[in-house]
């Protein structure tokens, strides 16, 4: 069950001005919907809700006008600069539902020395159970060596988790370091190739200069009654 429990405030007013009056109260706007239910729109209390909503997939209890329910934060629009909460979207769940959510792909672990470990996908899609959403999906690189690919289907899961991403996606790809030798002997190709360019380019350039000069000194070699 749902360890955050927030007192809502039912809201009739709305707009951004309505918004920004919240927001200057220390409170923040939210819509709440679900199980075909009509939205209601609810004022929840900032600071605690700043605290609940610290995680992804956060499950809260909503207390309004007495009553609780249960409900996932589904999107949390958040101030690009201020460390601020603008709007939330809640849905409401029950105990023993499943829902489709993201879960973020956390590595553990040090692969195989002189190897770069990269995350293709950082979060996997997942059927769960609403009261038992993880935190976190564990892929262990340890030990792992330069060619290793761990795809979705390959990923331990938590119990009573459904994978809803492609199980062929790439989730980590382990790959050969490259040296410092290496990188400056690739960088000096690269330069030589692009020289090589640029020579041909400025030598494809010059001809017709070099033509049109032609053309205008035979030009100015004919005879007077000529020209």
């Amino acid at each position: 069950m749902s360890d955050h429990k927030l007192t809502a405030e039912a809201r009739t007013q709305f707009g951004k001005g309505a918004a920004r009056k919240i927001r200057r109260d220390h409170k923040i706007p939210a819509v709440m919907y679900g199980h075909g239910t009509e939205p209601v729109h609810i004022t929840l209390p900032g600071h605690e809700s700043m605290l609940a909503l610290k995680t992804s997939n956060a499950l809260l209890t909503i207390v309004l006008d007495g009553k609780e329910q249960l409900a996932l934060a589904k999107d949390v629009q958040r101030d690009p600069i201020k460390p601020v909460i603008e709007h939330v979207d809640l849905v409401i769940v029950k105990k023993g539902e499943k829902v489709v959510v993201d879960v973020s792909v956390h590595l553990e672990g040090e692969a195989a020395p002189e190897t770069v470990v990269t995350t293709d996908h950082t979060s996997l899609q997942l059927e769960v159970e609403a009261t038992n959403i993880p935190e976190s999906i564990t892929v262990s690189v340890e030990g792992l060596t330069a060619g290793t690919q761990v795809l979705a289907g390959q990923v331990a899961l938590p119990a009573g988790a459904t994978l809803v991403t492609d199980t062929e996606a790439l989730v980590v790809n382990v790959t050969q370091q490259v040296s410092a030798e290496a990188l400056e002997a690739e960088l000096a190709e690269a330069e030589a190739e692009a020289g090589i360019e640029r020579e041909e380019h400025e030598a494809e350039a010059a001809e017709p200069a070099a033509a049109e000069g032609e053309t205008a000194a035979a030009e100015g070699d004919q005879p007077a009654d000529q020209a």
